[in-house]
Parts: structure tokens; sequence; C-alpha cells
């Protein structure tokens, strides 16, 4: 098969195409003939060495794919071959062939293309495992998430907004905030002119949010405290701005707040599996529905990574960034 390696670290010229054996299967895990794959941030920085596979996945990059079953391996019991699916995984996305466990697979949704459905996995858990296990968002509270017109941003605002919250989210220019707004923010704030957090107080009367999705990080931290509603949930989940931040002890206390972070990558096979129902069962249905759509910024064809890479890295998308085989 053709799969792209990382010829070593570096920028995006380091992609390359080049022949592989097609990966063999393990006891519970599915051949899928990749039909496309999302690219993520984890990508570029496991390109630039800062990211390794955690043990036993693949050295291939792509975190996410959808494609059509050709073969199943020993305990596979819900798959069979020539089903479509879309599926996480922990490496090995960006090739013509990808094995994935058969419990990190979902059927392809109601009217939803396998290009589109290659742009899911990685968002979808993501969201709902931080913004509605941990921070358990409901109906009726008040949310914002920054970086509102990334793969991550347009997800969490759909998914927040059908399941019945008042959503905020932030953006770097106009045309962004607008692609927020018209997926179902009530207001997405410029962060290059103006003050999120007296938006945000303005907006909700003195209040604050209930719940923030952050991937900044750094001097976004402190801010995020002074928006937060009492007993609000802050969920960290990267930190483009830096890993260390300076913690206002006094006030987390006075506002009872959260604060807590996670990730997916490394989660075990069965924490993912369990994510994956939770999904098919609450938010299939509303994709189906057309409630809930992936939104696609760009494709590009597999031998083409480098491109997708600089395209993601140049901070210019709405939405996600897919590969095609």
């Amino acid at each position: 098969m053709i799969a792209i390696a990382i010829t070593r670290p570096g920028g995006p010229e380091v992609l390359q195409p080049v022949e592989m054996p097609v990966p063999g299967l393990s006891s519970g895990e599915v051949l899928i003939r990749v039909a496309a794959a999302g690219v993520n941030r984890p990508d570029l920085m496991q390109r630039e060495g800062k990211y390794p596979p955690p043990p036993g996945a693949s050295e291939i990059p792509g975190l996410e794919v959808s494609g059509t079953i050709v073969s199943c391996g020993d305990e596979v019991e819900r798959w069979s071959e020539g089903d479509q699916v879309c599926a996480l995984v922990s490496g090995g996305g960006y090739a013509e062939y990808c094995a994935a466990p058969a419990g990190q697979c979902l059927p392809v949704p109601n009217g939803i293309d396998l290009t589109s459905a290659a742009a899911m996995p990685e968002t979808f858990f993501t969201v709902w495992a931080n913004v509605f296990e941990r921070g358990r968002l409901k109906a009726g509270d008040t949310f914002l998430v920054h970086g509102g017109a990334s793969g991550i941003g347009t997800t969490a605002i759909q998914m927040a907004k059908a399941f019945g919250a008042r959503v905020f989210a932030t953006a770097g220019s106009s045309r962004k905030c607008k692609a927020c707004e018209q997926l179902g923010a009530e207001r997405a704030v410029n962060y290059h002119q103006e003050n999120f957090v007296e938006v945000i107080m303005t907006d909700t009367g003195g209040r604050g949010v209930d719940v923030i999705l952050d991937m900044v990080g750094g001097d976004y931290f402190g801010k995020n405290l002074e928006v937060l509603a009492v007993e609000g949930r802050l969920l960290q989940i990267a930190m483009l701005h830096g890993s260390k931040v300076e913690l206002n002890l006094a006030r987390l206390l006075r506002g009872r707040l959260t604060v807590t972070g996670s990730t997916l990558r490394s989660r075990s096979v069965a924490e993912k599996a369990a994510l994956g129902m939770a999904l098919e069962k609450s938010v299939w249905p509303l994709i189906a529905a057309g409630q809930i759509k992936p939104v696609i910024d760009a494709s590009f064809p597999l031998g083409e990574a480098a491109a997708a890479h600089r395209r993601l890295e140049a901070g210019e998308h709405v939405g996600k960034i897919v590969l095609v085989v």
C-alpha cells in the first residue's frame, strides 16, 4: 500500500509517500480500505517530533479515517466485510489501508459521505468526552469554546447548541466569527479586536459561563477563570500558548470552580469504545436529522499531505482538513 511516512522530524516537506506493507490484524481489529483521513494538530506535533505515538501504535500519522471494511480479525462480531465506517485510531490513518479496533469504529451516519465522515471521529470523541462527560454540559447552560472555527470548535458549537446550551465562541477574524455564528454561536468574539472577558461578561449580565472548552492555555487560563460562573467548569484539551500558567486560588475557591483536562490518544480501547457507544446513541441521530454536520474546509489527495499540513498551519481554515485516497 501507499502510506505517508514522516521521514525525519521537521516541516511539512518531511511527509513523503512510500510503499509499506498492509497492516496485519490483531484480535478485535478490522482492516479498513481508507477513503479519507482527517488531519489534526496532533499530526503536526508528531511530524515535528514532539508527540510520539503511544506504545504499539503505528508510526504512520493520522488519527481518524473513513472507508470500507475489507477484513475482520478474531472476536469481531458487529462488523462484516463491506461495511462503511469511520474510525478513531491511534495512528496509521494516512494510508490506503488502516487497522482499527472494532470498538472504535462507528457506522457512517445517514446523509454523510465518506470524505466528510473522515473528519468526525477525533473531534466528536473529544467534544463528547470533555464537554458532555467531564464538563456535564446540559440544556440551559452557557458554553464558551475558544478556537471556534477549528475542527473541534465547529463541532463543539453545533453539539452544544443541539443539546440546548447557550453558545459563545472566540475566533481570529471576522470571517471566522461569522462562520461560528452561522453554526449556532450566539456571539463570536474576534480576539484580535475585542477582550473576550469583557464581551462575555456583558452579554451574560455579569454571570459568566458554565463551561469553557479551551485549546489555548497560557495567558488564557486566568482569563478563563474570570469568565466562569459560580460552579463553572474549565476543560483544558491543549496548550497552544504554553503549559505554564499562574493560578489565582482565591478565584478558584470563591467560584467553586472545576479545572480539568484530558487527552484522547492514550486512552484504552475500552474507554474509547464506550465513548463511541455514547456518541452513536446520543449524537448520531442528530447528525442523521441534519442538526449537526462535519464542517470541511479543504480536501487534498493523500500524496499531498504536506500541502494539507501547510493549510492547517496557516490557520486560515474553518472546520476540518481531510486527505482523500
